[in-house]
């Protein structure tokens, strides 16, 4: 218990010396008014409608950089490439894109919780020049359940995302004494900007039920949304309690939403605690309508979180449309070709690739900055009015 409170101590100071010392910390926070005050509760309706209004349409993409094969390898100090961020950054604001949603991961905390709070400072201060709010992910359930801090693994050619980990691992996941750690971690981060209007939201946790049936089933922890659940219910409190002003999150990503008696106990504790609703679809644009049906009777704004898997159905031309009729925010898998190699399919686990496939499965752009696919580019930039972007 001594060590704990050492540790809070030690957390706590890094989080004040932050505060007192980033001038963007000081802007931000000067920006704040009475009506914004952060609360201990689940936002009512009209406080999140009202938050929405305020945005503009949010198109985005889930972004890691092309030279980083997963979350650890982009915030840690030695491959935190702050060069290549302003460059992609840049050519997401020319497609009129003004979001991403980027994933951190527990172990960063770990290692360097002050060098992770200042490279996330930083990420904003490239971000926002480029008029762009980051929605920040804690958690993630997807892909390796063994992750290691440091030096991290080359990808293993023409595989999907041969080197996403997971956050908490398996081990981790499994161990109640871990708690505390993943405390700290979640509360450290969303304190740190909980008052920072250059932050979109904090997505709690990405697809926290997927036991990657395809890639890592046979070492995946049995049972693993019994031992999902509980934390992600803390990990919700946890950030509460950091009073962001920003909107808390964790999007539903399969199965049947028709009733809110239909979905999961997993899935109702998402869409209960969640101020903003998120969800995932992959599939075409009639199941894309459908599911947006069953989660307006919430009557909060919807933020598509995940989608565009081109041979599924899922495209920029049948969703976007779409999406900015009915005014939902909507965050694309990939942006530009790199270490992550997800234009390979989700297939490439079952049967062996040696060249790239005729028509990619995710990615907007090659790793030049060009386009993929001209016509998409185009779309993209019509959509947001991209000219009118100063």
């Amino acid at each position: 218990m001594r060590s704990y409170k050492i540790s809070l101590l030690i957390g706590l100071a890094v989080l004040i010396f932050h505060n007192c010392t980033s001038p963007e910390k000081k802007e931000q926070n000067s920006k704040v008014n009475v009506s914004e005050k952060p609360s201990l509760t689940v936002w009512s309706k009209e406080k999140a409608n009202k938050w929405y209004k305020e945005q503009p349409w949010l198109v985005g993409a889930n972004y890691n950089t092309r030279t980083s094969i997963n979350q650890l390898e982009m915030w840690q100090a030695n491959t935190f490439d702050t060069a290549i961020i302003n460059q992609e950054l840049g050519w997401a604001a020319d497609l009129g894109m003004n979001t991403m949603r980027v994933y951190l991961h527990d172990l960063l905390w770990q290692q360097d919780s002050t060098g992770l709070v200042e490279r996330m400072g930083i990420f904003l201060k490239i971000a926002d020049k480029h008029h762009i709010k980051p929605l920040f992910v804690l958690f993630d359930s997807c892909w390796d359940p063994y992750p290691e801090a440091g030096k991290q693994r080359v990808p293993q050619p023409h595989l999907h995302n041969s080197g996403w980990v997971q956050s908490p691992g398996l081990k981790a996941l499994k161990d109640t004494t871990q708690h505390p750690r993943l405390e700290r971690y979640v509360k450290g981060v969303v304190m740190a900007f909980a008052e920072d209007k250059r932050v979109l939201g904090w997505d709690i946790w990405n697809e926290p039920d997927n036991t990657n049936d395809r890639a890592y089933g046979k070492v995946e922890l049995e049972n693993k949304a019994e031992y999902v659940l509980p934390l992600l219910k803390k990990s919700f409190v946890w950030a509460r309690e950091s009073q962001p002003i920003q909107p808390i999150t964790s999007g539903v990503w399969i199965g049947d939403w028709s009733t809110h008696e239909a979905m999961t106990p997993l899935q109702r504790v998402q869409i209960e605690q969640s101020d903003v609703i998120s969800f995932h679809n992959y599939d075409d644009p009639a199941e894309f309508k459908k599911r947006i049906k069953w989660l307006q009777r919430y009557e909060r704004p919807l933020l598509c979180t995940e989608y565009m898997a081109r041979p599924n159905g899922s495209t920029f031309q049948g969703f976007l449309p779409i999406a900015k009729e009915l005014n939902i925010a909507m965050y694309n898998w990939g942006f530009v070709d790199g270490k992550t190699q997800t234009k390979y399919p989700w297939d490439s686990w079952d049967k062996v690739y040696t060249t790239a496939p005729e028509v990619w499965f995710h990615e907007v752009l090659r790793a030049d900055g060009m386009p993929y696919k001209e016509e998409e580019v185009a779309l993209i930039k019509e959509l947001t009015d991209v000219e009118a972007v100063p």
